[in-house]
Protein backbone atom coordinates (compact mmCIF):
# COMPACT_ATOMS: atom_id res chain seq x y z
CA UNK A 1 0.00 0.00 0.00
CA UNK A 2 1.86 3.33 -0.82
CA UNK A 3 2.53 5.98 2.08
CA UNK A 4 -0.67 8.12 2.51
CA UNK A 5 -2.93 5.59 1.53
CA UNK A 6 -4.40 5.27 5.31
CA UNK A 7 -4.35 8.72 5.59
CA UNK A 8 -6.57 9.39 2.57
CA UNK A 9 -9.08 6.01 3.64
CA UNK A 10 -9.67 8.18 7.08
CA UNK A 11 -11.22 11.06 5.25
CA UNK A 12 -12.55 9.33 2.24
CA UNK A 13 -14.44 6.47 3.57
CA UNK A 14 -17.72 6.05 4.00
CA UNK A 15 -18.06 5.29 7.71
CA UNK A 16 -16.08 8.16 8.85
CA UNK A 17 -17.99 10.44 11.31
CA UNK A 18 -19.28 13.84 10.64
CA UNK A 19 -20.36 14.95 13.82
CA UNK A 20 -18.95 15.04 17.46
CA UNK A 21 -20.57 14.90 20.78
CA UNK A 22 -19.37 17.52 23.02
CA UNK A 23 -20.34 18.70 26.30
CA UNK A 24 -19.92 21.87 26.82
CA UNK A 25 -18.39 23.72 30.37
CA UNK A 26 -20.89 23.30 33.20
CA UNK A 27 -22.82 20.86 31.40
CA UNK A 28 -24.61 17.64 31.97
CA UNK A 29 -24.94 16.45 28.36
CA UNK A 30 -23.57 15.80 25.35
CA UNK A 31 -24.85 18.11 22.07
CA UNK A 32 -24.24 16.93 18.77
CA UNK A 33 -22.25 19.39 16.55
CA UNK A 34 -20.98 19.43 12.77
CA UNK A 35 -17.31 18.60 12.24
CA UNK A 36 -16.33 22.15 11.07
CA UNK A 37 -18.18 23.63 13.67
CA UNK A 38 -16.33 21.44 16.51
CA UNK A 39 -12.86 22.10 14.65
CA UNK A 40 -13.52 26.10 14.54
CA UNK A 41 -14.20 26.10 18.42
CA UNK A 42 -10.76 24.09 18.67
CA UNK A 43 -9.63 26.81 16.25
CA UNK A 44 -10.54 30.16 18.06
CA UNK A 45 -9.46 28.44 21.85
CA UNK A 46 -6.08 27.88 19.99
CA UNK A 47 -6.18 31.41 19.08
CA UNK A 48 -7.21 32.91 22.61
CA UNK A 49 -4.63 30.59 24.03
CA UNK A 50 -2.07 31.84 21.73
CA UNK A 51 -2.99 35.37 22.58
CA UNK A 52 -3.30 35.23 26.31
CA UNK A 53 -0.41 33.75 27.10
CA UNK A 54 1.99 35.61 24.55
CA UNK A 55 5.21 37.02 25.44
CA UNK A 56 7.08 39.37 22.93
CA UNK A 57 10.32 40.33 25.38
CA UNK A 58 10.72 37.91 28.55
CA UNK A 59 12.07 39.54 32.39
CA UNK A 60 15.76 40.12 30.74
CA UNK A 61 14.70 42.07 27.57
CA UNK A 62 15.18 39.80 24.78
CA UNK A 63 13.33 39.16 22.12
CA UNK A 64 11.25 35.97 22.04
CA UNK A 65 7.86 35.96 20.27
CA UNK A 66 6.86 33.11 21.92
CA UNK A 67 3.93 31.68 23.63
CA UNK A 68 3.35 29.96 27.13
CA UNK A 69 -0.50 29.49 26.26
CA UNK A 70 -0.40 26.11 25.69
CA UNK A 71 1.74 23.01 25.67
CA UNK A 72 2.12 19.69 23.66
CA UNK A 73 2.48 16.51 24.85
CA UNK A 74 2.42 13.82 21.85
CA UNK A 75 1.86 10.18 21.74
CA UNK A 76 3.56 7.51 22.13
CA UNK A 77 2.35 5.22 19.36
CA UNK A 78 3.41 8.22 16.86
CA UNK A 79 5.33 7.88 13.72
CA UNK A 80 8.56 9.87 13.35
CA UNK A 81 7.00 12.09 10.80
CA UNK A 82 4.26 12.58 12.03
CA UNK A 83 5.83 14.25 15.49
CA UNK A 84 7.95 15.97 13.14
CA UNK A 85 4.94 17.54 11.82
CA UNK A 86 3.82 18.48 15.19
CA UNK A 87 6.80 19.89 16.04
CA UNK A 88 6.99 22.45 12.90
CA UNK A 89 3.12 23.29 13.59
CA UNK A 90 3.52 24.00 17.43
CA UNK A 91 6.68 25.74 16.79
CA UNK A 92 5.36 27.64 13.84
CA UNK A 93 2.68 28.62 16.59
CA UNK A 94 4.98 29.98 18.93
CA UNK A 95 4.78 27.14 21.24
CA UNK A 96 8.02 26.37 22.81
CA UNK A 97 6.61 23.33 25.25
CA UNK A 98 6.52 20.33 22.94
CA UNK A 99 7.39 16.90 24.18
CA UNK A 100 6.82 13.33 23.21
CA UNK A 101 5.91 10.90 25.67
CA UNK A 102 8.13 8.01 23.77
CA UNK A 103 10.98 10.44 25.26
CA UNK A 104 9.27 10.46 29.45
Amino acid sequence: MPEGASSRQLVQQPGRLTKIRYRPAGGTEFVELELERAMDMIAERVIAARESGWQEIDRHGWRVDRTLGFAHLGGATLDNEENYLIKKLFTAMGAIQIENQARI
